[in-house]
């Protein structure tokens, strides 16, 4: 290929339109998905079929394993660790399923807070973007299909929607949990039953197929993978959920046995009745202990059939409110300890309240690498100390901001002083203390101890404290909501990056929670959404997002008469007609037409 050639290439993949690349893919996927909830195969796997053909959908994969993804420049058993434009390209042309697979390389990674490793099979740069075709495909169709309270691994859902179902199904009453771990749960995934389940065109069988039976390299030697789905593959996160479906819906069907009292009937023994999982980790909460025991028997008569068990060590029953035998109240989750306290009558309608706070497990294992960190910068300036605790403080915090953690952020930050004020006195051995206090800890605002720079003319860099951090409580998501459903103003309010959505509308949404601000009220589905100035630029308004605001379209309406923008006469019972807006597509812009 000549010079030109190749620079023709590399322009074609930087000036690729990815949002139109992307609403192309979206909307094949929300077909897909709509055609899983109503059970029509026929329909969605035609569809995938021409999602996986499209050129969108391979430039999206490629780009996604060879530029978004953490992992991206792991090398695999070729030994390729990253695409240049012009590979990019050339990839994309040549992706088509086939059953020739390479094997993936085993690599050992350290499980956080342990002293164990875990192994990652990382597959060739090809098989990746290959299986995030796949992916692109499949996940739609199984979206529409996977339970309300499995929220591992998905599109829009977090461990902080998993801690608030949990939250949700023990605020009214105090139960009894079951908290189990699957045992090597990727590792010994039944690979012959998951085929079965994922019961999926022949084409995409025989490729997922030749994935989990391609073998592993660990060093020099091939191993054979006769059972499991090798953590580090794109796809693996899904097989597994699509392996573990089922398990909730098996636990409402024993609900539906229970004797019913007086009044009450199958769907409120369902609802009483709650499993809740995060890819392998779940927890079963009910009222009646004897339930929860009878639920851990059914559990692990079911898992026998994906060829996996529970870990007994991982495994134990609890209450959320009382001792249960030699087991102390509550239980930890996703790094979480969810726990119920006696309280009086004027402090609490139920008699008891529910805590969520940082486990204490997690809040050692925090301090331990910001301690860690500190002892190995003896000598870096305290500039570049800041420069390495800040995101590690930043992350933690920000993951425990939505639960009850102001007291474990002051008690860590209260360790990490002490740590910095001998970090400090270590370097200067000579030095009072008052010399050492000032010269590392300074007045900025109203914080008159914080561990910054001096200031010298520019902006002091200092060192975030946990205890800063809003405390926000998490809104769970709404049932069986995906992505992938169509609804664009819940998910752009809810992520505002939605592929559909214009950036300015999505933006806004996400700014506004999804409600207006002329009315307060939440936009619905089908609502008919409006750009506004909120200072006219008829008056001097400006086009910048501080001047911006998302209304209904009647309200809109409503604003633009009383604030006397050209071409409405002030006043709503104006008998001229207003100008009817709509916002519209053209070409790759969206723009506010008049009638």
């Amino acid at each position: 290929m000549s010079n030109t050639q190749s620079k023709k290439l590399m322009v074609e993949w930087h000036s690729i339109n990815w949002r139109k690349l992307e609403r192309s893919v979206y909307k094949l996927q929300k077909r897909i998905y709509q055609a899983s909830k109503r059970g029509d195969v026929k329909a969605y796997r035609r569809l995938q079929k021409t999602l996986m053909k499209s050129w969108s959908a391979r430039a999206l994969a490629v780009r996604r394993v060879t530029q978004d993804n953490q992992g991206k420049k792991t090398a695999g058993v070729d030994g390729v660790k990253s695409l240049t434009p012009k590979q990019r390209v050339e990839l994309t042309g040549n992706l088509n399923l086939d059953t020739k697979v390479s094997p993936t390389r085993r690599v050992w990674i350290p499980k956080p807070g342990t002293l164990e490793k875990r192994p990652l099979g990382i597959p060739t740069m090809k098989d990746r973007a290959l299986q995030a075709l796949v992916k692109l495909a499949l996940e739609p169709e199984w979206e529409a299909r996977f339970e309300p309270n499995s929220y591992g691994f998905r599109a829009g859902r977090s461990c902080h929607d998993a801690v608030e179902a949990i939250f949700s199904a023990i605020r009214l009453k105090p139960k009894y949990v079951l908290d189990a771990d699957i045992a090597k749960c990727f590792d010994r995934i039944d690979q012959e039953a998951l085929l079965r389940k994922l019961n999926s065109s022949p084409t995409i069988r025989r490729q997922v197929r030749a994935w989990l039976k391609a073998g592993v390299m660990d060093g020099k030697q091939l191993f054979p993978t006769s059972e499991g789905t090798p953590q580090g593959g794109v796809i693996s996160p899904l097989l597994a959920n699509i392996a573990l479906h089922g398990m909730e819906e098996r636990i409402k069907q024993y609900a539906e046995t229970l004797p019913t009292r007086s009044g009450h009937g199958k769907r409120d023994n369902r609802r009483n009745l709650s499993l809740i999982r995060y890819a392998d980790d779940f927890v079963i909460l009910h009222e009646n202990l004897t339930v929860v025991q009878r639920c851990k028997e059914i559990i692990s008569e079911w898992l026998k059939g994906m060829g996996l068990e529970l870990k007994p060590n991982k495994t134990r029953l609890a209450h959320t409110l009382t001792q249960y035998e030699q087991e102390k109240p509550g239980f930890d989750f996703l790094g979480f300890t969810i726990q119920q306290f006696p309280q009086g009558k004027y402090h609490s309608k139920q008699g008891f309240k529910t805590i969520i706070t940082p486990s204490k497990q997690k809040q050692k294992v925090h301090y331990d690498r910001i301690a860690s960190v500190i002892e190995a910068q003896k000598a870096v300036p305290q500039a570049a100390l800041i420069s390495q605790l800040n995101p590690i403080i930043r992350g933690w915090a920000n993951y425990y901001a939505t639960v009850v953690s102001k007291i474990a952020y002051s008690d860590i930050d209260d360790l990490t002083y002490q740590k910095l004020n001998a970090w400090a006195k270590r370097r200067h051995p000579k030095k009072s203390r008052e010399w050492v206090s000032k010269r590392y800890w300074q007045s900025i605002g109203s914080d008159n101890w914080v561990f910054a720079t001096l200031k010298s003319g520019s902006t002091p860099l200092r060192l975030l404290n946990h205890a800063d951090t809003p405390i926000v409580r998490h809104v769970k998501v709404k049932g069986e909501s995906s992505p992938d459903d169509g609804n664009l103003v819940y998910w752009s309010s809810r992520m505002g990056n939605n592929p559909e959505m214009p950036k300015r509308v999505a933006t806004l949404l996400k700014k506004q929670k999804g409600k207006c601000t002329h009315c307060g009220l939440f936009f619905r589905k089908d609502d008919v959404m409006e750009v506004d100035h909120t200072i006219p630029k008829s008056k001097g308004g400006k086009d910048e997002y501080k001047n911006l605001q998302l209304l209904h379209r009647h309200c809109h309406d409503t604003k633009t008469a009383n604030d006397g923008s050209p071409g409405i006469k002030s006043g709503c019972n104006s008998a001229e007609p207003k100008p009817t807006r709509k916002l519209e597509r053209v070409e790759d812009k969206w723009v506010m037409r008049y009638a």
